[in-house]
């Protein structure tokens, strides 16, 4: 019989079971909600409880994850897996965030590629790599970089640095720009033409042109 059930002193959202006056268990406070003082519990109700605790943790722990920034599912999935969440309830707590609309991969590809064009650009291939990284579908990874513009993204990427190097000279310049963007998963003729560009800028006193 449940003969208490106190919230926990260091976990105000968990709640401490007790069954005929001893110390059983600890529950979720919201599935602790499911159960009374006096209410009588089978074994089989212990175990579907402790179950029910197990789903509502990982949710919960899933859900910390994702306040942060957008997760793509396999990120969540990993995450749980080193927390030693079983299989089966991590399978119910992705359905559960795919029914709240808390994941959606293709959101998250597109959200990636839109954050890296806005503070890293770089090429279609890097992005890929990336996306492929958070396992992610390959429709969904092509879908999202269809639309980027490589030798735009190479501009943004290397104006900052072509004002950091506007005192070396053409030839250190030319160096340390095609390193750069090459890094980026630039291909050779982005490279070698925003390159020239940003140098013919400098030399014209303009500064990087992103356009």
């Amino acid at each position: 019989m449940v003969t208490e059930l106190r919230p926990q002193k260091r976990r105000k959202d968990r709640i401490s079971v007790f069954l005929d006056g001893e110390y059983a268990f600890g529950l979720q406070e919201i599935v602790a909600a499911k159960i009374r003082v006096g209410q009588d519990l089978t074994a089989q109700d212990i175990e579907a409880l402790k179950e029910a605790d197990s789903v509502e943790w990982s949710k919960q722990t899933a859900v910390r994850l994702l306040a942060h920034r957008p997760r793509s599912t396999t990120e969540v999935r990993r995450h749980l897996a080193k927390k030693n969440v079983d299989d089966e309830i991590i399978d119910r707590v992705i359905d559960r965030l795919l029914d709240l609309e808390l994941l959606d991969d293709q959101a998250f590809a597109q959200y990636w590629v839109e954050q890296r064009e806005t503070f890293r650009p770089r090429s279609r291939r890097a992005l890929q790599y990336e996306l492929y990284q958070k396992g992610l579908d390959r429709h969904i990874v092509e879908q999202a970089v269809a639309e980027v513009d490589e030798t735009a993204a190479a501009r943004k990427a290397g104006k900052k640095k072509a004002l950091l190097w506007a005192h070396l000279s053409e030839e250190e310049f030319h160096h340390k720009m095609r390193g750069f963007l090459n890094r980026r998963g630039f291909n050779y003729a982005i490279i070698a033409q925003v390159s020239r560009e940003m140098w013919q800028d400098l030399e014209s006193n303009d500064g990087p042109n992103e356009n």
